[in-house]
């Protein structure tokens, strides 16, 4: 299945991540924490496909991807990073590997932290996102991705961890076996981890060796 929809509209969410909001094709569903491929409806790029997630509802008029702009890469998301409303993108079919299956700790690095937002955002307006908590790393301040929203649905179940600014107003530190062994505090729950490759593997390995169940951690690498 390929569709071909419409920018409706692009905002700045961080120096380096936009909002694309686009048309929704009809009857098409997804669940929170599922992406899709895509393409840019453009000669020379249709074929170049990418997933992302959707960070919308799935019950929302429109569809809606936060995606991570590297202007100095020469791909899709440096071509993604000079669309306009108007232009048009290829979505196709559903897909994912995160999905809810309970109260647990989210650990996200940088982009990986949107595979969750559509699904934090379900279990808000259903009012369950107590039990879950989630350890955020970014590099710098500023690359903190929706930050207002997740405090406002999480509170202070919302920890931000900050690896490359000593002046830092959040903790300073690396996502290592010695800070999630003093910041997890139940290992029989469940895990959602993403972030990039090799952070997600260290990650998921520490998790292993502190006594999580390999079968409760959910792995996507962004």
């Amino acid at each position: 299945m390929e569709e071909i929809v419409k920018i409706k509209s692009i905002g700045q969410v961080t120096h380096d991540v936009k909002q694309f909001v686009v048309e929704k094709p009809k009857g098409y569903n997804f669940t929170p924490g599922h992406a899709t491929e895509v393409s840019i409806n453009k000669e020379g790029w249709k074929d170049e496909k990418r997933p992302f997630t959707f960070t919308s509802l799935n019950e929302s008029d429109d569809l809606e991807f936060t995606i991570k702009i590297y202007p100095d890469h020469d791909g899709v998301t440096e071509q993604l990073g000079k669309l306009k409303q108007g232009d048009e993108l290829i979505v196709r079919d559903t897909w994912g590997a995160i999905e809810y299956k309970g109260p647990g700790y989210i650990i996200a690095g940088g982009a990986g932290i949107t595979p969750y937002i559509a699904m934090l955002r379900d279990l808000n307006k259903k009012e369950k996102t107590e039990g879950l908590q989630l350890i955020f790393s970014n590099k710098t301040d500023k690359d903190i991705i929706l930050k207002d929203e997740l405090d406002n649905m999480l509170g202070n179940d919302a920890t931000y961890v900050i690896t490359d600014q000593k002046d830092t107003k959040f903790t300073n530190a690396y996502l290592d076996e010695e800070f999630l062994k003093k910041n997890i505090k139940d290992y029989s729950k469940q895990f959602y981890v993403c972030g990039p490759p090799k952070m997600t593997k260290e990650i998921s390995n520490i998790l292993e060796k502190l006594g999580a169940n390999p079968d409760a951690v959910q792995l996507d690498d962004q």
